[in-house]
């Protein structure tokens, strides 16, 4: 990478809320030595690099420095990350690779203290972090916060736990991410008097302005499956000083397309102040998380991103500590292969006798997708019958779906009906199922399914989709059945060809893999399907088939 020593251009210096023709000098240690005005800069302008206040890497299904080489083409030089995806399947080792793996670029990867591991005690977990653990952890310089407490009931009863896992955040001043979409009132109130700082899981934007009137900071979120970060901008007019920009999941063929700097350029479009939009990308989050990013201050490390205009911010080049990481839209990050491939799957292949669900008087409960959201509707139907088993129906919008255990090698899968999919054949599956990454499928047919979900069980971890017009197709993910060993674009190319059959096989949903995945997360409703069954998020239980 290339040693920049005098950049020049104008400056916007979001710290003082101002713009100057200026040049950059820096110093060999990769800090800014000065800041000159200048009459005659180059034509563009300086800008401290964007970050991500929340993401789990993840999701992109990269490692963390495949994540990295894309990121900053995009102007961002940092992401707030929880490595709770790996940690629950593979506890404290998962999230030391991602460290070992954080630690081999210059971009900075500030890592939290996952909070739920397991994430819920309504699913068969891989691994367990208790309190003790978390403090280890929260005790590491490597370590900025601690994740996303999303085991709200644990807070408002005062589990034993919980509460030691906030006080150790507290003792080693560090920051608490919160997750609570829906709370209000009281107990919001409750909430964030024990330490939780932060939400990017507001259901509407009541909500998201209440908990910020309270002094949350609110994280404006445009991921691939939640998509409402317009509907919040309000958030960032009302309380510039609380807000900031995340995508929270990112799959890789998005990342390809944009990062924090197309929900920079969406919310200085909507007419909001430029200064306000930048400081929710840069200066909020690197002030609340302590950090150690530039902000175009004379001392500050030479971290900056260059750009043509004020309006669209492409970005010309991304400079971290001094180094170009980015430049004319090429990355000048190295390709690595990971240290390792860490994983836990024992999932054994199954028959389509597997997805049978044997046929009863009544109605069923029925899962509703919400295209672009986490939440789900729950709904009632009378199924479709045929030889005595409930059978998908395509023509109703009803396919089934499916959680196979994958830590357990034979257990019996968890079966329930999905609407609003539109899938009219076929089946998909993913060993990406939030928060304990089982084997998640959906499906018209069940023949299918198990051809699905046994190409996944033979990669140990993967995407796969099955119809009789493609056959079987696979993009594997052997680390932790979440990543993949290949860069962005090649995961992209693989994600984009899997998802593109899944919609020629009559999928609606923009991103279908990772809708899949988010329902099997029972932390947010209504409901979602674990592998123990279908979960009742509202009430916060399992609840039969069967309505009655």
């Amino acid at each position: 990478m290339e040693q920049r020593v005098k950049t020049s251009g104008s400056v916007v210096d979001i710290v003082n809320r101002r713009i100057v023709d200026a040049s950059i000098d820096l110093a060999p240690d990769g800090t800014i030595a000065g800041i000159c005005p200048e009459r005659s800069p180059d034509r563009r302008y300086i800008l401290p690099g964007f970050i991500d206040a929340h993401v789990h890497v993840e999701s992109s299904m990269l490692t963390p420095t495949a994540f990295a080489q894309e990121a900053v083409r995009h102007g961002t030089v940092a992401a707030v990350t929880d490595p709770h995806e790996i940690a629950n399947v593979l506890g404290l080792a998962g999230i030391d690779f991602m460290l070992a793996e954080a630690a081999r670029t210059p971009f900075l990867f500030a890592t939290g203290a996952p909070s739920c591991v397991p994430a819920t005690p309504f699913e068969t977990a891989g691994a367990t972090l208790d309190a003790k653990a978390v403090a280890r952890l929260l005790d590491r310089p490597a370590i900025t916060h601690l994740a996303e407490m999303m085991n709200v009931p644990g807070v408002l009863a005062g589990d034993a736990d919980v509460l030691a896992k906030l006080a150790a955040a507290r003792l080693h001043g560090k920051p608490v991410d919160g997750h609570a979409p829906g709370l209000r009132g009281h107990d919001l109130g409750r909430y964030i008097e024990a330490g939780v700082s932060t939400d990017h899981e507001c259901l509407d934007l009541e909500e998201a302005l209440e908990k910020a009137a309270r002094g949350m900071h609110i994280q404006l979120r445009q991921g691939s499956a939640a998509r409402q970060f317009e509907i919040f901008l309000p958030v960032l007019r009302r309380f510039p000083s609380l807000a900031m920009f995340c995508a929270d999941d990112k799959h890789p063929d998005d990342l390809l397309r944009g990062y924090i700097d197309e929900l920079v350029r969406i919310a200085v479009r909507a007419g909001v102040d430029l200064f306000d939009v930048l400081r929710a990308a840069s200066l909020n989050p690197a002030r609340h998380y302590g950090l150690n990013m530039g902000l175009l201050q004379p001392g500050d490390r030479a971290d900056w991103i260059e750009v043509a205009d004020l309006k669209e911010f492409r970005v010309l080049r991304t400079v971290i500590a001094g180094q170009v990481v980015a430049d004319a839209g090429e990355t000048r990050l190295p390709t690595l292969a990971p240290l390792a491939l860490p994983n836990r799957f024992q999932r054994r292949p199954v028959t389509a006798e597997a997805f049978r669900i044997p046929a009863r008087s009544g109605l069923c409960r029925v899962i509703g997708v919400r295209d672009g959201e986490l939440v789900t509707d729950s709904r009632t139907a009378s199924p479709t019958i045929r030889h005595g088993q409930v059978v998908a129906d395509p023509e109703r919008d009803l396919v089934k779906l499916a959680v196979l255990n994958r830590y357990a090698p034979d257990t019996p899968p968890a079966l329930a009906l999905v609407a609003g999919t539109g899938l009219q054949r076929g089946a998909f599956t993913a060993s990406i199922a939030h928060d304990s990454h089982h084997v998640i499928a959906a499906g018209a047919d069940d023949a299918q399914l198990a051809a699905a979900v046994n190409a996944v069980v033979a990669h140990t971890g993967g995407l796969a989709t099955a119809d009789e017009q493609t056959g079987v197709q696979v993009l594997p993910l052997p680390i932790a059945g979440l990543m993949g060993t290949a860069s962005c674009q090649q995961t992209a190319a693989d994600y984009t060809r899997l998802a593109a059959i899944v919609r020629g096989n009559g999928c609606t949903l923009r991103a279908p893999f990772m809708t899949l995945s988010f329902l099997a997360l029972p932390v947010i409703p209504a409901l979602k399907l674990t592998d123990s069954g279908l979960f009742d998020g509202l009430r916060c239980q399992h609840v039969d088939l069967w309505t009655d």
